[in-house]
């Protein structure tokens, strides 16, 4: 069993994002990065301090913008349109979740699509799925790389995909079949999950419940990828995954913490970066 090390596959990308954006720098351009959170969600904060320090470390500019919990759609509607118009901004992020009252969608198809290193923006959502380059959600983006790195074989593979969520679960589907894998999701209505998941030479498990996957759900010689963040009641995290149990019978295995999470926050910095270079 291997472990799929996303610390060090991050920091390998964020090594060579650094030389890109120097190179980026001698012409003239400085990738730049604005983050949009409304209210106050103490995950997001940290989450938002994350991408801060990533940025630093590769040399990609910051700007916060913190908006109130009352704020109405058509302020943060105009907000968005105003960077939209930034020639120095190149990549745009809502923090997700934004209080109700607001339609996160609707903001989501105002950023532009050539700013939107996030991917959620409809047309990269359309643009994914029939196989066009675009920005891809980064999640989904770091996985497909975390495999990459290990030399996982995707084609004509038996891929399940647990969960349909709009940020994971489904470009992750899009991502799989791009790379020709044969590709199954299974969702909260599923019948008989372990039933799919014992076929399957990949899973990728994406559904937020903390140790969900069990040992006897899958075969040998799998390759197990948590995308779940799962704080248990003593303050833990753990994963989808019973890892301790799956990594016995797994070739490969991500852990939580120290896989996906890093990977993503990394595809984030590719994703700003790709968007100055198009400005070239």
């Amino acid at each position: 069993m291997e472990i799929l090390d996303g610390k060090q596959t991050a920091k390998k990308i964020r090594e060579g994002l650094k030389v890109e954006v120097e190179e980026l720098k001698k012409q003239g351009i400085l990738p730049k990065l604005a983050v949009i959170m409304v209210g106050d969600n103490p995950a997001s904060k940290i989450y938002v301090r994350n991408k801060s320090k990533a940025c630093e470390d590769c040399g990609i500019d910051f700007e916060e913008y913190l908006l109130d919990d009352n704020i109405t759609q058509e302020k943060l509607l105009d907000l968005i349109d105003s960077l939209n118009n930034k020639k120095d901004i190149h990549g745009i992020l809502l923090q997700s979740p934004i209080p109700d009252n607001l339609d996160i969608n609707e903001a989501f198809q105002k950023i532009d699509p050539m700013k939107d290193v996030d991917g959620f923006n409809p047309v990269n959502v359309g643009k994914l799925s029939i196989g066009q380059d675009s920005f891809i959600s980064c999640t989904p983006l770091g996985v497909i790389k975390l495999l990459e790195e290990y030399n996982v074989e995707l084609e004509g593979k038996n891929a399940v995909v647990l969960g349909r969520s709009n940020i994971v679960g489904k470009p992750m589907v899009q991502c799989l079949l791009n790379k020709n894998a044969t590709v199954t999701v299974c969702h909260s209505r599923t019948k008989n999950i372990s039933e799919i998941t014992k076929q399957a030479d990949i899973i990728v498990s994406a559904i937020g419940k903390t140790e969900f996957l069990k040992a006897d759900m899958v075969k040998d010689g799998v390759v197990v990828v948590d995308v779940g963040i799962n704080r248990t009641e003593d303050g833990k995290i753990k994963g989808d995954v019973d890892f301790e149990n799956v990594s016995k019978k797994a070739s490969f295995i991500s852990p939580v913490p120290g896989g996906v999470g890093p990977m993503t926050i990394a595809m984030l910095m590719n994703n700003v970066v790709k968007a100055a270079k198009n400005k070239l």
